[in-house]
């Protein structure tokens, strides 16, 4: 039974694969160079590692949800607001609280930190857990 205050079990991702970025950058048509040329991200001065894509950090908390309540058909909302880059390598942390409960359908704060606590990504989703 999932009751308000209910921790979602973490999804931990170390390291964010820089092979995986280039692979999404290329099934996205993602021409933005600063997902696999680190030459670029030093000239933006964005440090000196390949940026990842927005809907791999997105992703990340939703392999969570459907984890935890069983199915990828089970997420039936998120919306989320992006914080700040997660750059190859990173250890990241997909997390999230429950909030409400009406019925089958569970509302829950989510987000992906980077390292440890300097959050990325944050928002809300919406489970059916049946």
């Amino acid at each position: 039974m999932v009751a308000v205050g209910d921790e979602i079990p973490e999804l931990v991702i170390d390291p964010v694969d820089t092979e995986k970025m280039k692979t999404m950058a290329a099934l996205l048509q993602d021409p933005n160079p600063i997902h696999w040329d680190v030459e670029v991200v030093k000239k933006l001065g964005m440090g000196d590692k390949a940026v990842n894509q927005g809907p791999n950090n997105w992703a990340y908390i939703g392999s969570m949800l459907a984890a935890w309540a069983g199915g990828d058909d089970k997420v039936r909302n998120m919306k989320v607001r992006f914080l700040d880059n997660v750059f190859a390598g990173d250890r990241v942390v997909a997390g999230g609280k429950v909030t409400a409960v009406e019925g089958d359908l569970v509302t829950c704060d989510v987000w992906l930190a980077r390292d440890g606590d300097h959050p990325v990504v944050a928002g809300t989703a919406v489970v059916q857990m049946t």
